[in-house]
């Protein structure tokens, strides 16, 4: 329950708005590329999107074309660091405002 609560409390905070939708631009980026050079599925490409990003990579797709492979360099150098800097912010979020609510409870 708390995890959501910090969650909404995250999506309310003006700070990080633009965090949010320049990841959000992000993978909807690597889901349009994807879709129309690969000719993969939007729910394939949003897959594939993210799992690279999260560099969980499964492998169970990867790129055909050039264009795609070229591209997804690209996205990974630049898709990563955003990424990682959303959960990292998503985390000290969380960790703040679950402090903030065990001092409440005091």
């Amino acid at each position: 329950m708390i995890f959501f609560k910090t969650i909404i409390s995250f999506l309310r905070d003006k700070e990080y708005r633009s965090l949010i939708y320049v990841t959000i631009m992000v993978i909807l980026t690597g889901m349009f590329v994807y879709h129309f050079l690969e000719d993969w599925r939007w729910l394939d490409a949003l897959y594939f999107s993210v799992i690279t990003l999260t560099t969980v990579g499964y492998g169970d797709f990867s790129p055909q074309t050039d264009a795609g492979k070229i591209f997804t360099i690209f996205y990974i150098i630049v898709g990563i660091g955003i990424i990682l800097t959303f959960i990292d912010s998503v985390y000290t979020h969380f960790n703040r405002h679950t402090l903030e609510m065990k001092k409440r409870r005091k």
